[in-house]
């Protein structure tokens, strides 16, 4: 049996401002590999981005934060910032708010890994340029063991998001689609 317990599959930038960018039917893989977490006691983690009003943490030198800060709607209680429904939360299930790319600048999900003891994350988010790049590279610097579902990462650029799960992504983490990962749980 594979120790299932030390093991989180992280769900980033599900948030409706994002998600809502692609088709429902982009969102299925998603929706597969957190059932199939769920049913194998695999912690799912939301992570989101989202800033307080007034965006105190946005340094207008960072292009991407003087963005938000000219248009707005990414504030905590914002509806773009909430988790999409087709990946809703249940009870239990932490929902990370970070302040920049990587899901470990500036939210508390490091200490949320250390304190259940998570060793394995298995990787999962938009844009895979974005979130699910910058976050594989700081988890491997952090000692993860590290999977990526190839398909349950989006991108607005397919021939990046080709390079990354082809050529980059395998030389730090296992890259397989969710179905392949899912009849990894239950193979053991």
């Amino acid at each position: 049996m594979p120790n299932n317990d030390k093991s989180s599959l992280l769900i980033m930038d599900l948030q409706n401002g994002i998600a809502s960018r692609f088709a429902e039917e982009d969102l299925i893989p998603f929706q597969k590999a957190i059932e199939a977490a769920r049913k194998n006691d695999i912690r799912v983690i939301y992570v989101r981005i989202a800033f307080r009003e007034g965006y105190p943490e946005l340094n207008p030198r960072n292009s991407m934060a003087a963005r938000i800060s000219q248009y707005g709607g990414m504030s905590t209680a914002d509806v773009a910032t909430q988790i999409h429904e087709s990946v809703k939360p249940e009870p239990g299930e932490p929902i990370v708010t970070k302040l920049r790319v990587s899901a470990f600048s500036g939210s508390d999900l490091e200490i949320i890994l250390r304190s259940l003891q998570i060793d394995t994350l298995i990787l999962t988010g938009i844009a895979t340029s974005g979130v699910v790049l910058s976050t594989l590279r700081e988890a491997a610097d952090r000692d993860y063991k590290l999977k990526v579902l190839a398909d349950a990462c989006l991108d607005g650029d397919p021939e990046v998001h080709r390079v990354l799960v082809e050529k980059v992504f395998p030389r730090q983490a296992e890259v397989l689609t969710t179905e392949a990962w899912i009849h990894s749980l239950g193979a053991h």
